[in-house]
């Protein structure tokens, strides 16, 4: 470094590679996003992803400490890009909410397959990454999902002799449930279950 660099050129340039390093984390998962949107995450290693998605396993390895950080993370972005392109409806009851999840997720297999192999792990002892990721997701959206229950309960629209966290616990369970059927069967009644469901509820 120069002797006569100045504190501003010197937190200038760390910010610049902080900033392309941010972009290059985000094109990496962007690419491992369509790869695993595509085929799922089964029997593959860090070095395999990263020959798929076309970056060396140690730029890999520099952004993802693990290949189960990776698929959290990869996930967690898809995640976040859907709720992004395809909000939920305010106004949508949490059988609603799960039934679009439902249909959206039609067309993306590979993540179902990510997602439920994240929650696989999260039952096993040595996932710290996917426990941390399963639990935290689980209980943001029975949050969500009791509030939705509580203010249909309020507008007269929800049974009111029900409990809206348990009501929340229900429906993802119903809704995780059927998804797993449908990865093994697509003609399960995945859609026709939930509204049968939100028919139980409704007063």
């Amino acid at each position: 470094m120069p002797d006569d660099a100045t504190d501003n050129e010197v937190a200038g340039r760390a910010r610049g590679s902080y900033a392309k390093g941010l972009a290059r984390r985000q094109e990496i998962l962007d690419r491992a996003i369509e790869v695993f949107a595509r085929r799922g995450s089964e029997g593959t290693s860090l070095r395999s992803i990263a020959q798929e998605i076309g970056v060396s396993h140690a730029a890999l390895t520099h952004y993802f400490s693990s290949r189960e950080d990776l698929l959290v993370e990869v996930y967690k972005e898809a995640e976040r890009r859907g709720d992004s392109e395809h909000p939920h409806s305010p106004e949508a009851s949490p059988v609603e909410m799960m039934t679009a999840s439902a249909r959206h997720n039609h067309g993306v297999p590979g993540l179902v397959q990510l997602y439920s192999t994240l929650v696989a792990a999260a039952l096993e002892a040595g996932h710290p990454a996917a426990t941390a990721f399963a639990t935290e997701r689980f209980a943001r959206v029975r949050s969500d999902l009791a509030e939705r229950v509580r203010r249909d309960q309020a507008a007269g629209i929800t049974r009111a002799d029900v409990d809206p966290d348990a009501v929340a616990s229900l429906v993802i369970a119903a809704s995780d449930g059927l998804q797993t059927q449908w990865m093994l069967d697509e003609s399960v009644p995945q859609s026709e279950a939930l509204e049968l469901l939100a028919r139980l509820l409704a007063v």
